[in-house]
């Protein structure tokens, strides 16, 4: 069954528990929260506390999307502040598999992300070992961005590798799902859905 993660990158963070509460209202199956250094990526976001305060006020599993550099430095802290998924991006680290690891030990699911120009090929040897691969359908960070069409190929070529070589990593989408681009990345192979703006916005009725 797919599984619908809103992002609330795009919710109204002044009254966030409110929003949390249209996520869980909504029956979606993740909260999806994405954390940006300044660095990896120009924007920035929310950290640590935010996530621990977050974890207080819903029993939603949290997928934490970290869009930070070395991102070997921070695993502990949000392990610790309740994250339940913690992925990584395959091009902000020279150590991802020692990120896995560090996640794994952690008893935390592992996800690793590639931006759209990234080649499968990059995280080749982390697929059996992963729990999430998370294709990022536009450049990250910022939110209301156009789908970029060739991602879909990518999605594509995760499902099939995930058949032919019997893969457990589930394919997560992230960036311009609205109600034109959702069949597509669900004819693609998608298995996690995320949204922030098409879900926050009301632009998009989901029906799992």
């Amino acid at each position: 069954m797919i599984k619908i993660a809103p992002s609330i990158l795009a919710a109204d963070l002044l009254h966030l528990e409110d929003e949390i509460r249209r996520v869980v209202d909504a029956g979606c199956d993740l909260l999806h929260i994405d954390v940006m250094d300044g660095h990896f990526v120009p924007n920035l976001t929310i950290g640590a506390p935010v996530v621990a305060d977050i974890k207080k006020v819903t029993e939603l599993p949290l997928d934490v999307h970290l869009m930070i550099e070395n991102p070997e430095f921070s695993l502990d802290s949000f392990a610790e502040c309740g994250a339940d998924f913690l992925t990584f991006h395959i091009e902000a680290t020279k150590h991802a598999d020692r990120c896995v690891q560090r996640i794994k030990e952690l008893n935390k699911k592992a996800g690793v992300a590639l931006c759209p120009a990234t080649p499968i090929s990059a995280l080749e040897e982390l697929l059996p070992l992963v729990d999430i691969v998370l294709v990022m359908t536009v450049n990250p960070g910022w939110g209301g961005q156009k789908l970029i069409p060739y991602t879909l190929e990518k999605i594509r070529k995760l499902a099939d590798i995930q058949k032919e070589k019997n893969y457990s990593y589930k394919i997560s989408v992230d960036g311009g799902i609205n109600a034109s681009t959702l069949p597509l990345v669900l004819e693609a192979g998608t298995d996690v859905v995320v949204s922030g703006s098409s879900f926050f916005n009301g632009d998009l009725q989901w029906e799992k």
